[in-house]
Parts: structure tokens; C-alpha cells; sequence
């Protein structure tokens, strides 16, 4: 179509949404819009005729909907066959797209749209344009002045172009504009979703993009990438207008090195003898009568320390409070949190990683019979020395503020103590497709192929991703190709959410011989198979 008369993708996403919408928009505007206006206008017929072509077109996109989008002033003769053109549209996308969605943008006010929509008035989508084109309130950094105003008459919101704030530049950076923008729409409307609400819980706070990949603290991959198909649940993390009126700054950090994927929680500022908390996640988990345990990788700074504090609201509505404090001195702890906390819970395990020096692993387990957990909260603080060794000069002095830094990697929620049990090698079926290889520079090759697994027996839904690893093995004189494998390190190519992932143009060095492709099974809980245990495929390299 034309400018005037145009079809757009519209994906409707937030950082708190766990699905994601996709919407064509149908747009009519300027002078050339008016004429096609009056075209579908023209007669009942022409209506009709439109809508089924948009119908058609939802079906063969797999589109969720439509946004209708005029722009244009129309003859009140119009009308009518306006009214039959979105209703013939509302009756096709009903009969041809399974739970269709169905949005308008009326240019009424949300009050008087909500009075004509009746008790269907949460399916009344009232639009912000976020460049402030045309709507109430400016849209922009005052976006919430609008949404305030359809919340409060009942009637639902669509936000379009929330990309303002990376295409118009935001200072002072696109994650710290991006936060405070998306802020301002959890003050006005709320959290959309809790979480968690079922076991296993685990989030690496993973974006879907970054600078490396980190799997169990060790990096494999040093180049940016992007997969939004790779994020993984995201912190409720309160961002205010003014970040520097905090004395600590809680950022996703895609920079600095990660414990899992892509990113972690940076928490980095000064802090005195006091106290720092910052929401993670709310929840709606009901627990049963078996422990649950608590995992999750920090790598802290000097004397600085960061536990979690849980919030548990019991059957009769009486609210507890839980801090899974971090390794320390167990008596100074108690005594420095007990009058603040219903339990004070040290952590049962600590290990620390020896690949990558910084990593701590601390678990740490509870049992709340009947009660359902609401929150989960970082809490920051500092170790306080023995009385032994420090001499008080002025007592009436308080403590100077000191610099903390702490990096939250992942965390997990579970019911076992222990990390998933994988199926060994040998209960998967690994095989490959497509299979093409090709000649490069200086005697090298490159190989595309698709590289397709099957679990014998058993539920795979257990295992939602895989990482895919390569060894290139060089030519040998012995035929036992496990001999091969000594010295060959592993290059990691990418992450499957499906069982398949297919690679193009691998370089192969001119003395390989074959190549092993590993697929590291990932569980639901976050944990990773140990590489020597996962189903491989050993692939020849054809003679030229």
C-alpha cells in the first residue's frame, strides 16, 4: 500500500510481559489516505471487501490482530460503513484466528469510550503515541499523564513507539533512560505480572543481548550478540527520576563479566554502617511442606555483602520476613539482624568457583508451610570487623560512607537441593541434515549443516534450551576417534530452543579431520550438563 495507506508489524512488548503480541496496523492518513478512506467507505460492499482482505492477510502473517489507525476526517455519511467495516473485520478475525485481539483507536476521550464499549470496555485500546504526536498529555516523559487518565475511566492502553527513547537519544545512556521510562509506567499502572508464582524458578536476568555469554561463570563467547529468544525472567527493579538520590545504583550490567548468559545485577554506590534493599522480583508462590532452597552467584568487592530478604504472608495474613544473609560471621550477623528480620537463615553451602576467581555460590534452604511467598528483595551491606580490631577514636562519630560493589549472576528457586538430573548421552538420538561442505581459502573448508536431536524416552520439556559446542578435531593415525579429542578445545556456536539448530559456513581448518558437535542439555532450573556427559554427534569432514 502507500504511505497513505499503509500495514506495520506492531509487537506489543514490556520488560514485565511474559508473551508477546504481534499486530498488523492498518494506518490511513494525509491527503492520500482520504481517498482511500472514501474507496472502503465507498459502499457496504467495499467495507466487506476490505475487511476479508485484512483477515487474509492476519491469517498468512499470523498476526494476533489488528490496530485500526484513521487518521483522516471523514464525511459523517461515512459512518455506517465505517461501523461495517470494523465489525465485518471483528467477525472474520473471530472465525479465522484462533483468541484474535481485537484493537481501535478511538478519538474520543477514554471516559466516553468506555460509557459506549459497556462491560466490554477492557477491549477498548485508547493510544499514546510516545513522540507526544497528537496525544494527551505530550507522551515523551510525560507518557504517564496519559496512562493515568485511562486507567483511572477503565479502559485499556496500547503504547506505541516506545523506541523513543533509543532513536531520539535519551541522555545521559539508552539502559538508564530506558529504566526511568519504563518506571514511569509501572508508577502509573502497576506490575502486570508476578513472579514466581511456580518451581522451578530461575533468572539470570538475561536481556537477550550483550557483549558475552557466560555459562556457569566461564565465558565462551567475547563478541556482542543478540537473541531475544534467550531472555530470561526480569527483575522488577525500582528505577527512580533521579538515580543519583540513591546511595546505591541497581542496574542490569551487560559489561561487566556475567554468571550466566549475557548480564547480571550490578549493585554499585557508597554505603555506611546502614542497610540497602532493592525489590528483585514479586511473587505469588504458595508452598507446600517441603523445604525450598535458594541458590544464587554474587562476586562482591572489599568488606561489601549481599543477601536476599523474602517476604511470606501466611494463611490468617500475617506477615513474615526471612533474610538468607550472606556468608560471614555467624553471631555478628544474628545479632545485627535478628531485631529486623522474623528469621535470620546463614547459608547452608558456599563454594567458590575455580575457573573464574570472584564467583561465590551461596544456598541457602527454608520451609514456609502453607505460606506464599511475595517478595524477594537484594539486601546490601557491609562486614562489620571484630571489636578486636579496630580501636574507636570518637565515639559519637558515625561511620564514613565507603564504596560497595557487589554483581548478582543468577538466582534459583527450587524444590530439590541438589541441580537436575540430566539423561546420560546415550538416551538421546543425534543426527544431522542438509549437509554441505565447501571450499575456503588456504586449503580450509566450510561446512552448513543442521544438527537434529530427539530424547529416546522421556520428557524434553524439562529441558527448554541447548547450547551448541564444536570440537575440531585434527587428523591422527589412530582410529579410535576418542584419541582424537585430546587437545581439541570446544568453540561454542550458539543456543537452540528447539531441538535443532543449524550452522552455516563453518570455517574448518585444512587439518581437521572431523568435527564433534556437543549439545549441552540446560534444565528448567538454569543448571548445565557437564560437557563430557551430553549427547554428541561426530561428523567426518569430506575429502576434497
Amino acid at each position: 500500500m502507500s504511505e497513505a495507506g499503509s500495514l506495520l508489524v506492531t509487537p506489543l512488548v514490556s520488560e514485565q510481559i511474559r508473551w508477546l503480541m504481534v499486530l498488523g496496523t492498518f494506518i490511513v492518513e494525509w491527503d492520500e489516505g482520504k481517498k482511500l478512506a472514501k474507496q472502503l467507505l465507498l459502499t457496504k460492499e467495499s467495507a466487506q471487501m476490505y475487511a476479508e482482505r485484512l483477515t487474509e492477510l492476519a491469517v498468512a502473517l499470523n498476526f494476533d490482530g489488528w490496530l485500526l489507525n484513521m487518521e483522516v476526517t471523514l464525511d459523517p455519511k461515512q459512518i455506517p460503513n465505517l461501523k461495517e467495516f470494523v465489525d465485518h473485520l471483528s467477525q472474520t478475525m473471530h472465525s479465522a484466528v484462533p483468541g484474535f485481539f481485537f484493537h481501535m483507536i478511538p478519538e474520543d476521550y477514554p471516559k466516553l469510550s468506555a460509557d459506549v464499549a459497556g462491560d466490554r470496555k477492557f477491549d477498548v485500546y485508547m493510544g499514546i503515541d510516545v513522540f507526544g504526536r497528537g496525544t494527551y498529555g505530550g507522551g515523551q516523559w510525560t507518557t504517564n499523564v496519559a496512562l493515568d487518565v485511562i486507567k483511572k475511566d477503565g479502559v485499556s492502553a496500547a503504547i506505541f513507539a516506545p523506541g523513543w527513547v533509543y532513536e531520539t537519544n535519551q541522555p545521559p545512556d539508552f539502559q538508564t533512560a530506558q529504566n526511568r521510562w519504563w518506571g514511569l509506567v509501572e508508577k502509573s499502572w502497576g506490575v502486570v505480572q508476578n513472579y514466581p508464582k511456580i518451581l522451578p524458578f530461575y533468572s539470570n536476568f538475561n536481556q537477550g543481548h550483550g557483549y558475552h555469554i557466560y555459562v556457569d561463570g566461564e565465558q565462551v563467547l567475547d563478541t556482542p550478540w543478540n537473541n531475544i529468544s534467550s531472555q530470561s525472567f526480569q527483575p522488577f527493579i525500582e528505577y527512580p527520576g533521579d538515580p543519583s538520590t540513591q546511595p546505591i545504583q541497581v542496574v542490569i550490567n551487560f559489561k561487566e563479566a556475567s554468571y550466566s548468559g549475557g548480564g547480571n545485577i550490578t549493585f554499585k554506590g557508597t554505603l555506611g554502617g546502614d542497610t540497602f534493599t532493592a525489590r528483585l522480583f514479586q511473587g505469588e508462590l504458595l508452598l507446600g511442606n517441603s523445604p525450598i532452597h535458594f541458590t544464587y552467584s554474587v562476586k562482591l568487592s572489599g568488606n561489601s555483602l549481599l543477601g536476599l530478604a523474602l517476604e511470606f504472608l501466611s494463611a490468617d495474613k500475617e506477615k513474615k520476613t526471612v533474610l538468607l544473609a550472606s556468608s560471614g560471621n555467624t553471631l555478628l550477623t544474628m545479632n545485627r539482624f535478628s531485631k529486623h528480620f522474623t528469621y535470620v537463615i546463614m547459608p547452608r553451602r558456599v563454594t567458590k568457583l575455580e575457573k573464574e576467581p570472584g564467583w561465590v555460590i551461596q544456598k541457602s534452604s527454608i520451609e514456609m508451610d502453607g505460606h506464599i511467598l511475595r517478595e524477594i528483595r537484594a539486601v546490601c551491606y557491609k562486614s562489620r570487623p571484630e571489636k578486636s580490631e579496630v580501636v574507636v577514636k570518637d565515639k559519637t562519630a558515625s561511620p564514613d560512607p565507603s564504596e560497595y560493589y557487589a554483581v548478582l549472576g543468577h538466582m534459583r528457586v527450587n524444590t530439590s537441593a541438589e541441580n537436575s538430573d540430566f539423561p546420560p548421552s546415550s538416551s538421546w538420538i543425534v543426527d544431522s541434515q542438509y549437509v554441505e561442505f565447501t571450499s575456503g581459502s588456504q586449503g580450509s573448508k566450510k561446512l552448513s549443516v543442521k544438527i537434529i536431536w530427539q530424547l529416546k524416552d522421556g520428557n524434553a520439556d524439562l529441558f527448554p534450551n541447548y547450547n551448541m559446542y564444536v570440537k575440531k578435531l585434527k587428523s591422527t593415525s589412530s582410529r579410535n576417534p576418542n584419541e582424537m579429542l585430546e587437545g581439541a578445545e570446544q568453540e561454542y556456536l550458539g543456543v537452540a530452543e528447539v531441538e535443532s539448530f543449524y550452522i552455516f559456513d563453518l570455517v574448518i581448518p585444512s587439518d581437521t579431520s572431523s568435527l564433534k558437535f556437543i549439545i549441552q542439555v540446560c534444565s528448567v532450573d538454569g543448571a548445565s550438563q557437564n560437557l563430557e556427559d551430553s549427547p554428541f554427534l561426530v561428523l567426518k569432514v569430506e575429502a576434497s
